[in-house]
């Protein structure tokens, strides 16, 4: 086949499999589906279940140190050859103790804590509560992918509505501009008030591209915290609704993130955490008492004498009991730092509520301004378009001037790009408060 040839089968290739690839790109998403993919295919979130599992497996390990633990020892060992110890006796040479060159060693050894000062118990509670705090914190970053798919996924419709209104614009700016010409023919008009009209679209063209720009860059932005690729086309099906849920008292929404927010409680598992570290360094200031128990079966078997290349058992069982007498004061330097521990917990716990106070105080006051923006700029845009509907007839008819309907088509762009911006801020405002009480 021929380089020509060659060319042509890969171009027909190309443009068969292109759109294809590209149909395969493409998304169509509510708010709550985004949120679900979102979560889906978080790798941050994923990192936090793996700590949570991390957690639990600790509890268990924790948890089995506190029943009888079973271990297996085998040891073969192999000596050197020496000659056997023998005595004389009136008959000849007796073999009191033969020599025995391969010696095997099985044992079997059961020991079960009965007393640790408290320290196995400690420990337990303070894996448990570590497993807790892990739990809740889980819980928040679900919360926190979520909002940030939200917050990612009302950007876009915000970048897409702000590219549709300029699009708009623009258009009605080139149809003035077209009559204008017509208008300048007939001498109604100056060649100076057309090139203020070409000025004027020539800017908001500028705007169409900052616009255009924008949009990508949020759809990018979508895909990535998707975790999808980022040349998927994502079309957003969902819109800003205006009624949204809120309390209108400020005090029931600080009691229920004060009852729900996972930094909370997690703050509060942490602490109680603390209180089992100081319990488990005091601990070696009690004695430890043990029991255990060993069996034995070895080859030979040196509590059987006269030793015997054979294998023999025995075993043996008792109590330990073993406390510290002196340590340098070690366990009070570990009290203290244990104690000095849980006291930053507990501050960190109250710096944390006043956070948590403050931030949904912002929030709260900062829905209730975006609820009376909608309605401020909803009304903007009505008194725009009817002033833009007014003076763009006035300057069909020639007794209006360019500047005018210059200033009217800005003036119209603006407050539908804030009324644009509005219902989006607003939807985010409620993702914000609703994420500082925990939902």
């Amino acid at each position: 086949m021929s380089r020509k040839s060659n060319y042509i089968f890969w171009a027909i290739l190309f443009l068969f499999i292109t759109p294809q690839i590209i149909s395969q790109q493409k998304l169509t998403l509510s708010v709550d589906e985004a949120i679900q993919l979102g979560l889906k295919n978080s790798k941050s979130l994923h990192s936090s279940l793996m700590r949570v599992k991390a957690n639990s497996a600790r509890v268990s390990e924790v948890t089995s140190s506190r029943l009888p633990s079973i271990r297996f020892t085998g040891v073969y060992t192999r000596l050197s050859k020496i000659d056997p110890f023998t005595i004389m006796m009136p008959t000849g040479p007796f073999v009191l103790s033969p020599s025995i060159l391969n010696s095997y060693q099985l044992k079997l050894s059961l020991a079960q804590p009965v007393f640790t000062g408290f320290r196995l118990k400690s420990s337990s509670e303070m894996a448990e509560y570590q497993l807790k705090a892990s739990e809740v914190e889980f819980t928040k970053d679900e919360l926190e992918t979520a909002f940030a798919v939200r917050n990612a996924y009302w950007s876009l419709f915000k970048a897409q509505e702000m590219k549709k209104v300029v699009d708009e614009i623009v258009e009605q700016m080139k149809a003035h501009l077209k009559d204008a010409s017509n208008l300048l023919v007939q001498g109604m008009l100056t060649n100076n008030d057309v090139l203020k009209l070409q000025v004027q679209l020539s800017d908001v063209q500028l705007k169409q591209l900052e616009a255009t720009n924008a949009a990508q860059l949020a759809q990018v932005n979508l895909n990535n915290t998707l975790g999808v690729q980022l040349i998927t086309a994502v079309e957003v099906k969902s819109v800003p609704q205006y009624l949204a849920k809120t309390d209108d008292e400020l005090t029931p929404l600080l009691n229920k993130a004060f009852e729900k927010r996972g930094e909370l409680k997690a703050a509060d598992y942490r602490a109680k955490a603390g209180e089992s570290g100081v319990t488990m360094a005091k601990s070696r200031w009690y004695p430890e008492v043990s029991l255990y128990g060993n069996y034995y079966y070895n080859r030979p078997n040196q509590r059987v004498f006269p030793s015997k290349d054979a294998f023999k058992d025995t075993w043996d069982a008792g109590v330990m009991v073993s406390m510290d007498v002196w340590n340098w004061l070690a366990t009070s330097h570990q009290t203290d730092q244990a104690e000095a521990g849980l006291a930053q917990s507990l501050d960190a716990f109250g710096i944390l509520k006043d956070g948590i106070t403050l931030e949904v105080t912002q929030n709260f006051l900062n829905y209730n301004q975006m609820k009376q923006k909608i309605i401020i700029t909803k009304l903007t845009v009505e008194q725009a378009e009817e002033n833009q509907r007014i003076t763009s007839e006035k300057f069909k008819n020639g007794v209006t001037l360019s500047s005018d309907l210059i200033d009217a088509e800005v003036a119209l762009l603006s407050a539908k790009t804030n009324y644009t911006s509005a219902l989006v801020d607003l939807e985010l405002a409620k993702a914000k408060l609703d994420k500082s009480i925990g939902e």
